[in-house]
């Protein structure tokens, strides 16, 4: 409901006095359950910390991943947003939801299903959609997401920044997510810094990437073994490499693939054994990267030429992109198996290391 604002002021959206997120917790008995990685955050001084970082949500269209039991939610709302979507996976979360949706009429709407196979396109009303090279839309994601399903979500949700679809054919839609500690430095992470990774080059091409603030371990019940940030996400209008998304994909995940080694040696995997190390001194000499420098020690614009060169290698040879190196040694393990080739070590190194 609203309360009567004074004279010349916008009414303030205030929710009517509620359970606590504890006492919801214990009404409806829920417990985290630790195989599907749960976590409360019922601080709601936290919450609304964390709903700050989403930038300003008055009269926002907004999606929030996970709710569980409502502890962002409440601050989601009292932001003032004109529509609240929730995605939530686990039914026992439902009632409490419920109860919410009740103290604010006519703005809340639950989904129960999960958000990694959920239709994002169909989410938000039409007319909020803005052309890509506009300001973001009045869109927002939000989620304090369970650990396990943290990563494969933000890949599926950059593969869609790159394609413009599902929650973001409607724009650039802003996301607020919360992530392990470790996993929101590597989110981060800039050339040379050890927590350098495959997901700080996929993230930091598509989007402006910033680690918002930590959030200590003892803040959520029960207590994860790991602090937790939070982290802000703002699709760039031009990737910084202009590439399909899995080309990409393929090219920083084989460069990474031996990430104490020299980046020689990942790249050596994109390429068939049969010619292996003159298309990848070729690849090397055309992208103009030293091929001593490690994986971590790689800036985006020598990625961005790596990608491109291979991108050119492919258009000339296509059976390039469809070359699977782990497939590659498979087979030359299945084939040393059937001639009983005793003599040959079991695995090799990279064997053991894939």
């Amino acid at each position: 409901f609203c309360v009567m604002a004074a004279p010349g002021k916008v009414a303030a959206f205030r929710l009517p006095p509620l359970p606590t997120v504890g006492e919801i917790i214990k009404l409806f008995r829920l417990k985290a359950l630790k195989q599907l990685s749960q976590n409360f955050l019922l601080d709601l001084r936290l919450t609304d910390k964390i709903v700050k970082q989403a930038g300003e949500l008055k009269n926002a269209h907004v999606c929030e991943v996970g709710p569980g039991p409502g502890g962002i939610t409440r601050s989601i709302l009292s932001a003032g947003v004109e529509q609240l979507l929730l995605i939530e996976k686990d039914s026992r979360f439902i009632p409490g939801l419920q109860m919410l949706s009740e103290a604010a009429p006519g703005k809340v709407r639950i989904i129960h299903g999960d958000i990694l196979t959920y239709k994002m396109e169909k989410a938000f009303p039409k007319h909020l959609k803005k052309d890509w090279e506009d300001e973001p839309p009045d869109i927002h994601i939000i989620g304090n997401l369970p650990f396990s399903v943290s990563t494969p979500l933000i890949i599926k949700w950059l593969e869609n920044v790159s394609k413009r679809d599902g929650p973001f054919i409607y724009g650039r839609t802003q996301m607020t997510l919360t992530f392990q500690k470790e996993v929101g430095e590597r989110l981060t992470a800039n050339p040379g810094s050890n927590q350098r990774s495959r997901l700080s080059i996929m993230a930091q091409h598509l989007c402006t990437v910033e680690n918002c603030f930590v959030i200590p371990g003892q803040a959520f019940v029960p207590k994860p073994e790991v602090d937790v940030a939070v982290v802000h996400f703002t699709p760039l209008v031009q990737p910084k490499i202009q590439q399909p998304f899995e080309l990409v994909e393929k090219v920083v995940q084989s460069v990474f693939q031996f990430r104490r080694k020299y980046c020689f040696r990942g790249i050596e995997t994109l390429f068939p054994e049969n010619g292996r190390l003159k298309r990848t001194e070729q690849l090397m000499m055309t992208a103009n990267v030293d091929p001593t420098l490690r994986p971590f020690q790689l800036s985006m614009s020598q990625f961005r030429n790596l990608c491109n060169a291979y991108r050119k290698m492919c258009d000339e040879d296509p059976s390039l992109f469809v070359f699977n190196y782990r497939e590659e040694l498979r087979q030359k393990k299945m084939t040393r198996s059937l001639l009983g080739s005793t003599g040959q070590p079991e695995q090799t190194e990279e064997e053991n290391h894939l």
